[in-house]
């Protein structure tokens, strides 16, 4: 088993060489230069602790304003893809009835991310494939802010599925994996 501080630095590099370098979310290189992110590793199979870890970082996000973002990584649990989306759905139902729907926003990756109606083996599933299980915990403020500086922003998810397929499998995979 990997010890917190290692499983935050594979995370780090997937995010650098894969959301940054495949430039899948033009936003986050500023955000990952000015050392923005936080990362904290929940070892808890429980929903219930996840849950509750998850709103421990909205709480730190609502007290630290030089915090832009958090990731949450799950290295012990929602292994299966299923269970992970039943997690989000939960956090997602939690942000809305605890008064955070437009202030936080969710983004869900995860090792075995399938994008409905897609096939297992679609390279564009890579666009959210993760070397964790993990939530992105984002400001929907800083959101509106750079996509205000962007242009065609809608056109994002479509690049970056033509990107990962142009790349193929074989690449996209690789890319993930040496992220260990």
């Amino acid at each position: 088993m990997f010890t917190a501080e290692r499983i935050i630095e594979q995370t780090k590099k997937w995010i650098s060489d894969v959301v940054v370098g495949c430039n899948f979310c033009p936003f986050a290189a500023q955000v990952v230069r000015q050392e923005k992110i936080h990362y904290l590793v929940e070892t808890s199979n429980s929903p219930e602790i996840c849950l509750a870890t998850l709103f421990g970082e909205i709480n730190r996000l609502d007290n630290d304003a030089r915090i832009e973002t958090c990731f949450l990584i799950f290295p012990n649990s929602f292994r299966r893809f299923d269970d992970y989306l039943n997690l989000v759905s939960l956090a997602e139902t939690l942000l809305e009835q605890n008064g955070y729907e437009g202030i936080y926003q969710l983004a869900s990756f995860h090792p075995l991310y399938q994008f409905a109606d897609s096939s297992e083996n679609d390279p564009a599933n890579y666009t959210n494939r993760s070397v964790y299980p993990m939530i992105h915990l984002l400001r929907e403020e800083s959101i509106d802010k750079a996509l205000k500086h962007y242009e065609k922003p809608e056109n994002i998810p479509g690049r970056n599925i033509n990107f990962a397929r142009e790349k193929g499998l074989i690449y996209m995979k690789m890319l993930r994996d040496n992220c260990f």
